[in-house]
């Protein structure tokens, strides 16, 4: 649990999206995450990728609402970049060690991969959404990415009504749900 008022006041507004928050943790914290990455065989843009998408982990933690961080933000940022890179350079053979057998300062590994599951999820579901086509694309799209409602996209698509509207995106939600699947299975 955060101790520091300034911390978790931090945490909240990362997990609104508050500019001033996302840019103190930035300041704060990048600087150790590019010298880590710097030290360890890495660039500059290795470190931009790979704080942004340590960022991304804890965004996501912390806009669940019930992530109780157990630590520094800086000390679970560096944790999270640490596996992250070592990970990859595992992946490149640039490293040759067992990331497995490395003391961890925070345990992220089950964080990191549901993280990554999620991204190859959310991959698959575009590739899914560009390939239904139109109509279905874009009043996906206007439903549930621009949250507009059905008498709006039923005036926007030339429906007759709501419910007509209605009737069309449950077809397409159902097309996008069989070609998700379908690319899924083949992923495995």
């Amino acid at each position: 649990m955060i101790t520091d008022s300034n911390e978790k006041l931090l945490l909240e507004g990362l997990a609104k999206d508050d500019k001033t928050a996302i840019e103190t943790i930035y300041k704060q914290n990048y600087n150790t995450i590019q010298a880590f990455i710097l030290n360890n065989n890495g660039s500059v843009d290795d470190a931009r990728d790979l704080f942004q998408e340590a960022i991304i982990v804890l965004y996501e933690k912390a806009k669940r609402g019930d992530f109780e961080l157990s630590c520094q933000i800086k000390t679970y940022l560096y944790s999270v970049t640490r596996r992250l890179w070592l990970k990859r350079l595992q992946s490149q053979q640039r490293f040759s060690g067992e990331i497995n057998h490395l003391a961890e300062v925070v345990p992220v590994e089950d964080e990191l991969d549901r993280h990554n599951q999620k991204a190859q999820e959310f991959e698959m579901m575009e590739k899914a959404l560009s390939s239904i086509g139109e109509p279905c694309k874009s009043l996906l799209e206007a439903y549930y990415l621009q949250k507009r409602n059905m008498e709006e996209i039923a005036g926007n698509f030339g429906y007759t009504n709501a419910n007509n509207a209605k009737n069309q995106k449950y077809k397409c939600l159902m097309r996008l749900k069989k070609i998700f699947f379908a690319q899924y299975k083949n992923e495995d």
